[in-house]
């Protein structure tokens, strides 16, 4: 996995511990999967432009956030 990624992937998870955010709650409002956004936060899978978007959103944040 290209650090990038990795780094994006680490920002959500802190995101999401910094906003109190749980996996449950998060799959919840961006329609995706537990199962899928544990496979992101341990990078074991690389998220689509299209998943990260979704993510951003149910944090309340724009995907130009992920990447700052």
């Amino acid at each position: 996995m290209e650090k990038e990624v990795e780094e994006v992937i680490d920002k959500i998870h802190k995101l999401r511990i910094e906003k109190n955010i749980s996996i449950l709650n998060l799959s919840l409002e961006s329609g995706i999967s537990r199962s899928h956004l544990f496979y992101i936060e341990s990078k074991k899978t690389i998220p689509s432009l299209e998943t990260l978007t979704k993510i951003a959103h149910a944090m309340g944040l724009k995907l130009k956030d992920l990447f700052n």
